[in-house]
């Protein structure tokens, strides 16, 4: 059992599938030279959490559209999905694959690889939420500081900015 302060319950074990039209993955991060903040979203287009006995072992995988990206302003969007950025045309994807989960003082991390922009990049989130809603669970976790420059997206320097993070909010059902 999980012995955290955290908002955190260990689920039962099994495999559950997120739901795509109830979950998201939400970005923010800097642009013009470090002035203002953009928040977007990216879709969910699937995804798996496998929940052993003990927690550890779990495992977790999901892919995102990369052409998604959406912040309610065209132009950026376009901007954004263009080859100088995601290049989402020669770059579909964006997934994560975790391989391991630890308990670390009052905080859950999950350590895996992001793969985005054809480079893979060793990331680590902090689940700050689980819970069992509705027959399913809903997983809230943080992926905070990413460099886009280690997955290779170095375009529009100033505009855009170096580090982002992301925010999953999804909800899963036994699959």
């Amino acid at each position: 059992m999980i012995t955290s302060s955290t908002p955190v319950e260990v689920p039962a074990a099994g495999t559950y599938a997120i739901a795509p039209a109830r979950s998201k993955v939400e970005y923010s991060g800097r642009h013009m030279f470090g002035l203002g903040v953009v928040h977007a979203v990216f879709s969910i287009v699937s995804g798996k959490l496998i929940v052993t006995d003990p927690p550890a072992g779990s495992r977790v995988e999901v892919l995102l559209d990369a052409s998604s990206f959406t912040s309610n302003n065209a132009k950026r969007d376009k901007d954004v999905r263009s080859a100088p950025l995601l290049d989402v045309a020669t770059y579909p994807d964006i997934t994560f694959e975790s391989d391991d989960l630890r308990e670390e003082g009052d905080q859950w991390k999950l350590s895996g690889t992001v793969t985005a922009h054809g480079s893979a990049v060793p990331v680590e989130i902090t689940i700050d939420q689980l819970s069992v809603e509705g027959g399913g669970l809903r997983v809230h976790a943080r992926a905070a500081h990413l460099d886009r420059h280690r997955f290779g997206i170095t375009g529009s320097k100033g505009f855009v900015g170096r580090y982002l993070d992301l925010n999953l909010d999804a909800y899963a059902v036994p699959a």
